[in-house]
């Protein structure tokens, strides 16, 4: 069962983000940024309180995905990214991002900050650092 409605465009969109943002770090990489994409559609807090769709979360401006500036984004979704973007959009979650609502990647070889806009470092993965909120700041995503 969906966590969010959606449509194929959707998936279609989210899996291009997914590729476009993380295709350098694997399967699991591209389900962290989807998790962390889901999250913000599901969030009703912080910078995504009217975000409500897949289209408004990767567009989102100011606050949105800097790969959609690239024209890598706009490369056709495989079915590998589809097959990956459907589990995240079912509720699938991965850590470090399962309650996440930003991630970053760090200057080769810096370390993770230990806070982004006010999120705590939840982990890493490969070149992102995941930053987690927390129930009481935003419940509609636990």
């Amino acid at each position: 069962m969906a966590v969010i409605q959606y449509n194929e465009s959707d998936v279609d969109l989210l899996a291009r983000l997914m590729r476009a943002e993380a295709e350098d770090q694997g399967d699991l990489g591209e389900l962290l940024v989807g998790n962390v994409g889901v999250n913000r559609v599901r969030a009703d807090c912080l910078d995504f309180e009217d975000v409500r769709t897949i289209s408004q979360m990767v567009y989102q401006s100011p606050g949105g995905f800097e790969a959609t500036q690239h024209s890598y984004f706009y490369q056709r979704a495989r079915e590998n990214e589809k097959k990956l973007a459907r589990n995240v959009l079912k509720g699938l979650r991965y850590h470090p991002a399962e309650y996440s609502l930003y991630y970053y990647r760090p200057a080769s070889g810096a370390e993770c900050r230990t806070q982004w806009f006010g999120q705590y470092n939840a982990g890493r993965f490969k070149d992102h650092c995941f930053y987690v909120t927390t129930a009481s700041t935003c419940p509609s995503i636990y």
